[in-house]
């Protein structure tokens, strides 16, 4: 699969990046090339990271250039095969049996499609569409394995039906915030990336890029001050979402750049945790407001 979209065909890392940045995702390099190679070589692609680092955005941002529906599947505890893949409407299959049907019920009229089934069916025309699995460390074990098992031959069975059978694979992005450890085997049947925080001057040009109402020297404060917030021990560390969103907030506030009663005003935007936000403030707001650094 080689989408082409605004003259960027997927035919090269560069190419991958630069689709993704006019889609509005600055990727470094090494994101850029394992998305090249899932889409080369038809590959679930297996994000970890942080919070708030972008993993989710990946997949958004596929879709979009590539045109292919995206199917967003949020992993939970619990989670099963109904929620997945496939249940029957009973209530359908009730109406009709009280109206005298004589048709079977378990017929395809009766299937209610979950992501995973949608995905493995694919588009009658167009692109394949691309497959969200969030969150996957919060499914239990029972459930990657069954994963594990649909992404080998991207296929699943339903025992009423038979078996369905990707006629061209999905684009399949597993996301992991690594509150437990995903296993080996799903690991290796998948490319793998860690998502990192981007670097000082990426984060800014982030910013710029999502908060455009934001000014250079608003976006290159703001970044400064979570860079120092990450580095504070905190309970949760806020991601580039909490630093585009108290970018996009100083701004609507008529600000230009941060001082600490703005900081003081605005942290909830970016600190969520009523601990953490003490503990910011019992290092001292005035830290968060050093000069950033130059622009090389």
């Amino acid at each position: 699969m080689t989408p082409s979209v605004s003259g960027s065909s997927g035919e090269s890392v560069e190419s991958v990046a630069a689709a993704l940045a006019e889609h509005d995702y600055l990727a470094d390099e090494g994101l850029a090339t394992v998305v090249f190679l899932a889409m080369r070589l038809r590959r679930p692609l297996l994000l970890e990271g942080e919070a708030g680092v972008g993993k989710t955005e990946v997949a958004k941002v596929l879709a979009r250039w590539t045109g292919g529906e995206l199917l967003r599947l949020q992993c939970y505890e619990g989670i099963d095969v109904a929620h997945a893949v496939y249940e029957w409407d009973y209530a359908k299959q009730l109406l009709h049996l009280r109206a005298g049907g004589e048709s079977e019920v378990y017929a395809e009229q009766f299937l209610v499609r979950r992501p995973l089934l949608r995905a493995l069916e694919g588009a009658a025309d167009g692109p394949p569409p691309v497959l969200l699995i969030d969150e996957i460390d919060r499914a239990d074990d029972e459930f990657e394995a069954f994963l594990l098992e649909v992404l080998s031959d991207y296929s699943v069975t339903v025992p009423e039906l038979g078996t369905f059978r990707a006629a061209v694979p999905p684009v399949v992005v597993i996301t992991s915030n690594r509150t437990r450890d995903v296993h080996d085997a799903l690991k290796r049947r998948c490319l793998y990336h860690w998502v990192e925080h981007p670097d000082f001057e990426r984060e800014v040009a982030i910013v710029r890029l999502r908060a455009p109402e934001a000014s250079e020297a608003l976006a290159r404060s703001v970044a400064a001050a979570v860079e120092r917030l990450r580095g504070m021990d905190l309970y949760k560390p806020p991601g580039v979402a909490e630093t585009i969103d108290w970018a996009a907030a100083v701004a609507a506030l008529g600000r230009t750049t941060l001082d600490e009663s703005v900081v003081s005003a605005t942290l909830g935007t970016v600190v969520k945790y009523r601990e953490d936000q003490q503990r910011v403030r019992f290092l001292g707001l005035a830290t968060l407001i050093t000069p950033p650094p130059a622009e090389l």
